[in-house]
C-alpha cells in the first residue's frame, strides 16, 4: 500500500546457501554452531506437505524447517559497526539468543538483516527505500540516501520455549526490509499464501505495517501489483465497526478486510499477546483473510470471498517487503516474530496445521517496546561541532555553543512507543517543531503534544538523530549549523547527525 508450486529439495541446496551467506556478507562471527534436536514437523515443513511449499521463511525466534540449522538473522552495533550472524541453539530449535547480549552490550545494535530460511536466499535487507534504481516513485526513508532504517536489535525481548528471543519491533520512523529481487515467488495471478506472527501491543492506524509481496521498484503501481498482509487499524475506506486492529490484505491503494474493504461487523478488533495473521489470495477470484492466538487454540476466518472490483486479476511482482508500504510508506506499527510466504493456495487443514505448530512454539513474556525513562541529556551536531543551545522561549534551537551548560542541556523524556520529548533546562518548556515543522524549533511549549515528539534514530557511526512526529521530517543544523535548528529534511546526512550524551 502508498502514504510454481513444486517442493524444493532443501537438504541438497542447503550446504550451498549457507557457504553463500557466509561469503556475502562480512560479520564479526557466527553464533555457537546449533547441536542437533529431533525433527518434528515445524511450520514450513507443513505447507511442503501440504503442496504449497514456503518460497520465503524469515524469523527472529525459531527454525521454521526441522533441517534448518543456519543463521536467523544479522546484528550490527553502533560502537564499531561490526556485525553478528545470530542462529539456533539447535538443528531445527530456537534462537541463541546469548551472543547478541553479550555483543550489543553497552551500545546499540541494530537488526540489518532477515536470512531467508528456504533454499531460494530470498534474504531481507533494510529497504533501499527511494534510492535503489527507478525507486524515485517511492517515500524517502530516514536512512542514507532515501533508504529505511533496520530495527532496534533489543527493543522487543519475549520468550520462545523458555528461551530468550527477540523480535523486530517496526515504530512509525522509517523502519523497513525488502528484497526487490526474489526468486520463486508466485507472480502475477499465481496463486499465494502468507502468515506472520504478531501482537497487539504494537499497531496504527496509518499505513503500513505490512508483510508480503509488494512492487519492485517500491513505488505504487497501482491497484493489485502487491499481496501482503496488513495489520493495523487503518479503515482505508471508512465505515469499519470496533477500534481494530484487524488482519487484512494490502493489494495497494487499499488495505481490504473483506472485498468491500470494511471489517466484519461482529469482529470489532482482533488482538492478543501473540496474533497469527493470514492471508491467502488465488489471484483471480478469492482472497481470505484469518486470524488465531499465537499462544493456542485455532484459526477464525474474518474474510473469504472474491476480490475487490478493479482487483482481478492480480499483478503481484517479486519483491517481499517488512514493516512499510508499498511505495515505502512508513506510517505503520507493529510487531514481528516470524513469517512465510508460500507458493500454491493453502488448504485450510494446511494452515490448521501450521496455526498448531505456532501454538506449540511456547511464545510469551512479550513486553513490548521501550520502558518510559527520563534522562539529562545534550546534543552536538556532526554540522560544525558545536552544541544545540536553547537560550530562552523566544530564541529558536540553534547549534552554536562551545561548552554545555544550562542551556545546552534537556530532559529527554523516552515514551513507551520509543518516541522522546524535550525539556529545555534554560527555561523549563518544552521544545516544539513549531508551526507543524514549517519553522525552527523552539523551546517554548508548557507541555508535549505531537508537535513536541521526536523519534529518536540511533546511526551506524553512533550518533543520533531527530525526527519530527508530526511531520515525519528530520530535524537539521542548517546551513551547517550557522541558522536554526528545523524538521525539514528526508534523509539522514552530516547536518543530520548528532552526538547524544548524557549527563
Amino acid at each position: 500500500m502508498h502514504a510454481l508450486p513444486t517442493l524444493r529439495r532443501r537438504t541438497r541446496l542447503l550446504a550451498t546457501l549457507l557457504l553463500a551467506v557466509a561469503l556475502a556478507v562480512p560479520v564479526v562471527g557466527f553464533a555457537t554452531a546449533p547441536t542437533s534436536a529431533a525433527a518434528t514437523q515445524k511450520a514450513c515443513d507443513i505447507y511442503a506437505s501440504g503442496g504449497t511449499p514456503c518460497e520465503a521463511a524469515y524469523s527472529t525466534t525459531r527454525a521454521l524447517f526441522a533441517s534448518y540449522a543456519g543463521p536467523l538473522y544479522q546484528i550490527q552495533r553502533a560502537s564499531d559497526n561490526n556485525t553478528l550472524n545470530i542462529g539456533l541453539a539447535s538443528t531445527g530449535g530456537v534462537v541463541n539468543s546469548a551472543p547478541q547480549v553479550s555483543f550489543c552490550s553497552g551500545t546499540t545494535c541494530t537488526i540489518t538483516q532477515l536470512y531467508d530460511q528456504t533454499a531460494n536466499g530470498n534474504n531481507l535487507g533494510i529497504s533501499p527505500g527511494s534510492s535503489c534504481s527507478g525507486c524515485s516513485g517511492g517515500l524517502h526513508g530516514p536512512g542514507p540516501n532515501g533508504a529505511d532504517i533496520g530495527a532496534n536489535a533489543m527493543a522487543l525481548p519475549v520468550t520462545v520455549g523458555g528461551k530468550p528471543a527477540y523480535g523486530v519491533l517496526v515504530n512509525d520512523i522509517g523502519t523497513g526490509y525488502r528484497n526487490n529481487a526474489v526468486r520463486n515467488v508466485p507472480t502475477g495471478s499465481q496463486p499465494e499464501g502468507m502468515y506472520m506472527m504478531t501482537s497487539s501491543m504494537l499497531t496504527s492506524g496509518s499505513c503500513c505495517f505490512d508483510f508480503g509481496s509488494a512492487e519492485t521498484d517500491d513505488s505504487d503501481d497501482g491497484n493489485s501489483t502487491m499481496n501482503a498482509i496488513y495489520y493495523g487499524s487503518a479503515c482505508w475506506v471508512g465505515g469499519c465497526s470496533g477500534p481494530g486492529p484487524w488482519v487484512g490484505g494490502d493489494l495497494e491503494n487499499g488495505m481490504y478486510f473483506s472485498n468491500t474493504g470494511v471489517n466484519p461487523s461482529n469482529i470489532p478488533s482482533e488482538t492478543g499477546m501473540f496474533v497469527s495473521a493470514w492471508e491467502k489470495n488465488n489471484g483471480t477470484t478469492n482472497f481470505t483473510l484469518k486470524y488465531g492466538n499465537g499462544q493456542s487454540g485455532g484459526l477464525t476466518t474474518s474474510y473469504s470471498g472474491a476480490l475487490p472490483n478493479g482487483y482481478n486479476p492480480m499483478k503481484v511482482q517479486p519483491s517481499i517487503e517488512l514493516g512499510t508500504g508499498g511505495d515505502n510508506s512508513p506510517m505503520g506499527k507493529g510487531e514481528f516474530f516470524e513469517g512465510a510466504v508460500t507458493a500454491g493456495f493453502p488448504t485450510d487443514a494446511t494452515e490448521n496445521a501450521v496455526q498448531a505448530d505456532l501454538a506449540g512454539a511456547g511464545y510469551a513474556n512479550n513486553t513490548t517496546t521501550f520502558k518510559t525513562s527520563t534522562s539529562v541529556v545534550s546534543f552536538r551536531a556532526h554540522a560544525n561541532g558545536k552544541y544545540v543551545d536553547a537560550a530562552n522561549n523566544t530564541t529558536s534551537l540553534i547549534a552554536d555553543a562551545t561548552s554545555v551548560g544550562t542551556a545546552e542541556t534537556f530532559d529527554m523524556f523516552t515514551n513507551t512507543d520509543g518516541t522522546v520529548n524535550l525539556r529545555a533546562h534554560s527555561d523549563n518548556q518544552w521544545v516544539t517543531a513549531e508551526s507543524n515543522g514549517s519553522a525552527p524549533l523552539i523551546a517554548n511549549r508548557g507541555g508535549p503534544g505531537p508537535w513536541e515528539t521526536f523519534y529518536l534514530i540511533h546511526n551506524g557511526d553512533g550518533s543520533v538523530s531527530l525526527r519530527a512526529y508530526n511531520n515525519q521530517h528530520l530535524v537539521t543544523a542548517e546551513n551547517a549549523g550557522a541558522a536554526a535548528l528545523i524538521a525539514n529534511r528526508t534523509a539522514i546526512g552530516p547536518w543530520e547527525e548528532f552526538d547524544l550524551t548524557t549527563h
